[in-house]
């Protein structure tokens, strides 16, 4: 009976071992979750990669190695802004930590597909405009992340076509009436051309079809500069864009770094490889732990000015050497 009751406590005592080790392990393997991550694109990956990279980066210098510590699901709607929603539902149904949006259709395709992982805007050009934060000092909700908002910045595209065009009277504005940001890029655009006595032409463009149409109108109207306002759509046509520009002699400034590096003539506006960096801050918070609603929206802290001077010889132009100096990268 002894010997039984004896064999009976060592084998309680082994079992409450072996369920105190399975616990330590279930416990540890808990620790070491790998958060995993949505990263959602309107584009190509290869039109983005000084942006992935740059965001890379900024995972990086906060302890986070893709593969290791943390995975990446990669999005793409490959310029088919109609694929968005189904990928944004993809990625919702992976369970993703959160999701990295690429710009404003995108984040709104996330914001339609859930209202509880948190999304974290790589940039925006208005996000209390399309309705994504309640304001920039509380964004309230699961979206916050960093604004391509700066009051100067539709000014100093359109000063900078006026140095280089001392005597621009007329400049034509290639905008999208139904995308979220628009009004307000229009805007600034009207209030800095009061300031330069420059007439605006604004051209509103909602179909592939209507992009020619816009610079024949530019023309007819007797437009010497074009001013383009940023859209996704816009970025996927840019090709169109710059050779019409080319077509029409016509200088422009285009709202994003693709276009110069597609032959387009000139780039003012954020860094916006820095905003892909910085969005690696929120996601290292939102990982530790903080809401979505109580993180801030960040406007830009770098801005860059390019010139393409290919495509100034294009169109027979001469960049004032004042203005040529003052240019944080010039391609030739």
């Amino acid at each position: 009976m002894v010997c039984a009751m004896r064999k009976a406590g060592v084998l309680s005592i082994v079992l409450v071992a072996v369920l105190l080790a399975v616990a330590v392990v279930a416990e540890a393997q808990q620790a070491k979750k790998v958060p995993r991550i949505g990263f959602l694109g309107a584009a190509y990956p290869s039109t983005n990669a000084a942006r992935i990279e740059a965001f890379r980066q900024g995972l990086r210098a906060l302890g986070y190695v893709e593969g290791k510590n943390i995975i990446i699901e990669y999005r793409w709607a490959e310029g088919k802004p109609e694929r968005l929603p189904d990928l944004a539902a993809e990625l919702v149904r992976l369970k993703v930590d959160l999701i990295v949006t690429t710009g404003p259709t995108v984040t709104r395709a996330a914001k339609e597909a859930t209202n509880t992982i948190p999304i974290v805007m790589a940039q925006d050009s208005d996000p209390v405009g399309s309705g994504f934060v309640a304001s920039l000092a509380r964004p309230g909700g699961n979206i916050t992340g960093l604004s391509t908002l700066a009051p100067e910045v539709s000014g100093k595209r359109l000063e900078l076509l006026k140095e280089i065009i001392p005597k621009l009277s007329r400049v034509a504005v290639v905008g999208i009436s139904t995308r979220p940001g628009n009004a307000q890029s229009l805007k600034e655009v009207e209030l800095a051309a009061g300031t330069f006595k420059v007439q605006v032409q604004y051209l509103d463009v909602l179909d592939v079809k209507e992009i020619e149409t816009a610079f024949q109108a530019a023309t007819k109207g007797r437009a010497e500069a074009v001013l383009v306002l940023q859209s996704p759509f816009f970025n996927s046509q840019r090709k169109q864009i710059i050779d019409l520009a080319i077509k029409s002699r016509l200088p422009a400034i285009y709202p994003q770094t693709d276009y110069t590096e597609a032959g387009g003539l000139m780039y003012y506006g954020a860094n916006t490889p820095d905003l892909f960096r910085r969005a690696a801050t929120y996601v290292d918070k939102i990982l530790k732990g903080a809401k979505p609603a109580d993180l801030p929206v960040e406007q830009p802290k770098k801005f860059e000015f390019i010139i393409n001077l290919k495509a100034a010889k294009q169109i027979g132009l001469t960049i004032p050497p004042n203005v040529l100096a003052r240019a944080d990268k010039v391609i030739r």
